[in-house]
């Protein structure tokens, strides 16, 4: 009897420091989950979500791995042969342009020739003269300047700018580089990162529209929406639709975001971003001719970008139920480290918001809108 005893009270003493553990693994897991802000960035194709979530990693020191590196650089050597590929065929079916004669020799190389950039190879030698004087050909840079009407990338010109360092034999990609690359985003991607004593979760989905049904998989438990639209998209077409306008279909997305059941108590954050782009732009597109209830001057940069900020802002407040709604706005360029970094801090105070007292001070960029 006394060794049966004895065995129960063991037994006991045992499944109390088990209970224990598991209420501590419990206690640990909830805190976790309190000091958990989850972000989800959303917005329209080609709005800069990625690049975003690229700087976060650079902006809080999480280098990129060995096989990361490679892979960018062969992304990067896609994005030129793609992209000039892109201008010609868009040159010859859309644009009614033709290369200067002297450079036709060129085409078969460019066009037709398949390359395939493995691990650690050199860009092929042979595609560097070719580029080089399709680029610097008169009518491809008009064609270029014309890309809006048939959604030709925007950053395109960055590494064509740069064509002689990216085949040179030892080329390296930067995080510059890094940071314009494009690569379509397909499902979703997370990323997770310390600020402070909280964590940050950044949940990345496509921005196409065939990958817009996906987006209510994520809708669950989010703390803030990160929403990103492309200032220099207002005279844009979609690359899945050429008739539509690259901004009203950022609002269209905005309003229904905004006014959807699952977000009435989330914080809501714009980024109105590709300013830089937006700029140059305005010399000489108009804002007029995309949207004829513009009233600045057509070279008024500041006043082209009020009249956007107030045009999303009042589709998130059109309504008295969300009249009072916080909206926070920032005009972003988010191929600028320095410029995010400065940026993502002040986001920082709407993210904390509803998890610890603090005194929101916003910056020069940004703009709190009830």
């Amino acid at each position: 009897m006394g060794n049966c005893i004895s065995n129960d009270a063991m037994g006991t003493s045992e499944e109390r420091s088990k209970n224990k553990d598991i209420e501590k693994g419990i206690r640990e897991d909830r805190e976790k989950e309190n000091k958990t802000i989850r972000i989800l960035l959303l917005g329209a194709g080609d709005s800069g979500k990625s690049t975003v979530v690229k700087q976060m990693r650079i902006i809080h020191n999480h280098k990129w791995g060995t096989t990361e590196i490679e892979s960018y650089r062969q992304l990067a050597f896609s994005n030129v042969l793609d992209g000039i590929r892109e201008i010609l065929s868009a040159m010859r079916d859309d644009l009614d342009l033709e290369i200067m004669e002297e450079n036709e020799k060129y085409l078969p190389l460019v066009m037709k020739t398949a390359y395939n950039v493995k691990d650690g190879d050199p860009y092929p030698p042979t595609l560097l003269e070719p580029l080089t004087a399709l680029w610097a050909d008169p009518n491809v840079k008009a064609a270029y300047q014309r890309g809006n009407e048939v959604a030709l990338p925007d950053s395109l010109h960055y590494f064509l700018d740069s064509l002689p360092r990216l085949w040179a034999p030892n080329f390296q990609v930067s995080n510059d580089d890094i940071l314009h690359c494009r690569a379509r985003t397909t499902g979703m991607t997370e990323t997770t990162f310390k600020s402070n004593d909280h964590i940050l979760r950044l949940i990345d989905v496509g921005g196409q529209k065939s990958e817009r049904r996906k987006w209510i998989n994520f809708f669950q438990d989010v703390t803030s929406i990160l929403f990103l639209v492309s200032l220099s998209g207002y005279d844009e077409c979609l690359i899945e639709d050429r008739d539509a306008n690259q901004m009203q279909d950022a609002m269209q997305i905005w309003d229904g975001i905004c006014n959807s059941q699952w977000f009435s108590r989330t914080a809501f954050i714009l980024f109105l971003n590709k300013s830089d782009l937006f700029e140059a732009k305005l010399k000489h597109s108009p804002i007029r001719a995309s949207f004829p209830d513009y009233s600045g001057n057509d070279d008024d940069v500041a006043a082209g970008k009020d009249y956007f900020r107030k045009r999303f802002v009042s589709l998130c407040q059109k309504s008295k139920k969300e009249a009072n709604r916080d909206v926070y706005t920032h005009y972003t360029t988010a191929t600028d480290t320095k410029h995010l970094k400065v940026v993502m801090k002040a986001v920082e105070g709407p993210l904390l918001f509803s998890q610890m007292p603090l005194i929101y001070v916003p910056d020069p960029h940004q703009y709190h809108s009830r």
